[in-house]
């Protein structure tokens, strides 16, 4: 099964990032056809170096064609063109597995 993984940076506002996020962006995100097995970890930790991600977002899908179908859905779109709003530390989005 492949899974969505966002990972973002850490934000000018940590505060103003989890609240944007929790109401405003993830039932944005819950919308996504197809999605299951969601889950945020808005408390990430190093165990060395810097700390460069401050969130992960995962979500896992039937099939590729099931993931790409939901970025391409309005929920999935509305989703993509909320991440300005609240990720001014930037974010990098992988699919794992196939």
């Amino acid at each position: 099964m492949p899974t969505l993984t966002v990972l973002y940076g850490t934000p000018v506002d940590p505060a103003a990032f989890r609240r944007h996020y929790e109401e405003v962006h993830l039932p944005l995100a819950r919308e996504l056809p197809g999605a299951s097995d969601l889950s945020v970890t808005l408390d990430v930790d190093t165990l060395a170096g810097e700390h460069p991600v401050f969130a992960i977002f995962r979500a896992r899908f039937a099939t590729r064609s099931a993931l790409d179908a939901a970025l391409a859905s309005p929920a999935g779109q509305a989703a993509q063109a909320d991440v300005p709003a609240f990720a001014s530390g930037g974010v990098t989005i992988v699919v794992e597995g196939d």
